[in-house]
């Protein structure tokens, strides 16, 4: 199986900020209009060529009346587009350790993302694997519509991941949806230093259900032919080309 014809047998598997948006604005000509405003960082412009968040966020749902949870902002690439998007009738929740989330402190201030709230929730780093440990997890929401989960999967420790999917699930209204957007590795690849940032979407899949998700969609809107899925996503041969699974599951319920 070869990139995300791997998503595809998933399925047979697992069965902007300075510029006011007008009102009537679709989702997408909100995200659009975020995207072109002179304020947002250049390592974030220069990181849009390769994404496409008007279909990923279609796909995961997205609505501008929601409460998203940002699961490890990073950068703020997807953040400074959902604070406009979301800050008049929804809510936006970025949540990581307090030292990760006050590198964005001096975005947060302008305008359009004033509003966005964060969340410190207290991990460490796996002292050999070099992963996301959490020995508790609570992100102190109940009634979330929407947690997205964006090229972040991959950093959190096998020994937590169900931790963590199960404090989404707790987050998450009824009917509420979990989106995932990572890097692809080969079905049933074993773990070597080339993949260490690649997920196998099978096992996702498995994980995510195993808290109580059920799986709802799947797209190949990120596949990318040439990705051999053997290198690491940081390889200048790779990066910024990496095939990416994206999945969608819904909190049954609501």
């Amino acid at each position: 199986m070869k990139n995300f014809t791997v998503g595809l047998t998933v399925a047979a598997l697992c069965s902007m900020i300075a510029l006011p948006v007008p009102a009537q604005s679709t989702v997408s000509d909100k995200i659009r209009a975020a995207q072109q405003q002179s304020t947002r960082s250049a390592d974030n412009r220069a990181r849009d060529r390769n994404r496409d968040p008007v279909a990923a966020m279609n796909f995961c749902r997205l609505n501008d009346d929601m409460t998203v949870i940002e699961f490890a902002p990073g950068g703020g690439w997807y953040t400074e587009l959902l604070g406009p998007v979301l800050q008049d009738r929804g809510a936006l929740y970025i949540a990581h350790t307090a030292e990760r989330l006050a590198r964005l402190d001096d975005r947060l201030k302008l305008e359009p993302l004033s509003k966005v709230r964060k969340l410190p929730i207290p991990s460490a780093r796996h002292p050999e694997r070099r992963k996301i440990v959490f020995r508790s997890l609570d992100f102190g929401l109940t009634t979330a519509d929407l947690l997205l989960n964006i090229r972040e999967y991959h950093n959190i420790d096998s020994d937590s991941v169900g931790l963590f999917n199960r404090a989404t699930y707790a987050a998450l209204k009824p009917g509420g949806y979990y989106c995932i957007i990572d890097h692809t590795r080969r079905h049933m690849a074993q773990n070597d230093g080339e993949n260490r940032r690649r997920m196998d979407p099978v096992l996702v899949i498995k994980q995510v259900q195993a808290a109580g998700f059920r799986f709802l969609d799947f797209t190949p809107l990120f596949y990318r032919p040439d990705d051999e899925l053997r290198y690491e996503v940081g390889r200048r041969t790779v990066r910024g080309n990496t095939d990416r699974f994206t999945l969608l599951f819904q909190k049954p319920g609501g």
